[in-house]
């Protein structure tokens, strides 16, 4: 009995087709991230919550710039790896000075416990897509889909330290541990921006 082979145009449009449904559900995701967590960011004063509402804007971006690439060709590759380093460095830029004033002022964070529900549903979803991500440009051999998939990684681990900077003020007080959160994001997202704009992704490294 043979076994019918798929010619390779077959796989990569299909290949192609899975991109775009990853980028189209990144758009939305984190565009419904961004309302809830800068909404409750600002009613909260919390500047790490605003700072990951942000993210999920850049990430959105981030999102319609593969998207892009995939409707555009292989030609485009190069552009949309530049634009996404550029949207982690305004980021880091925004991250920075919030954080650095939000400290010098002492500008005191509510609790947010809808806050904290958020970083523990993206802390579970977010792994999940960069992986799937990740399969994707590594078979498209895409550099601009790793460094999108590296910036949804960025986004988890963003989860994981709102997570922590939140849960502390809301059960110990710890107004600055809000702040001195979103400090910790930034010289993770000022690597991956710098790596995107020089061309570089995480594959250059053997990573996975």
């Amino acid at each position: 009995m043979s076994v019918e082979v798929l010619p390779q145009t077959v796989i990569r449009a299909a290949d192609v087709r899975r991109g775009r449904r990853l980028e189209y559900f990144t758009i939305g995701w984190n565009s419904l991230e961004a309302v809830v967590a800068i909404s409750f960011g600002i009613v909260a004063g919390s500047v790490a919550l605003i700072g990951f509402g942000v993210d999920s804007v850049i990430e959105s971006s981030s999102g319609a710039i593969i998207l892009w690439r995939l409707l555009a060709g292989e030609e485009k590759e190069r552009v949309a790896l530049r634009l996404v380093g550029i949207s982690l460095l305004l980021l880091a830029a925004y991250v920075a000075f919030d954080a650095v004033k939000s400290l010098i002022f002492q500008e005191r964070p509510d609790s947010s416990y809808a806050g904290i529900v958020l970083a523990v549903v993206s802390l579970i979803v977010m792994p999940i897509l960069a992986r799937e991500k990740r399969r994707v440009a590594a078979r498209l051999n895409s550099r601009a889909m790793q460094a999108d998939s590296r910036q949804t990684d960025i986004c988890a681990y963003l989860s994981a330290i709102l997570l922590g900077g939140l849960a502390l003020n809301a059960l110990v007080g710890w107004w600055w541990a809000d702040p001195i959160a979103a400090l910790v994001m930034i010289p993770i997202i000022v690597k991956e921006g710098a790596e995107a704009l020089q061309g570089k992704t995480c594959c250059d490294d053997g990573c996975h």
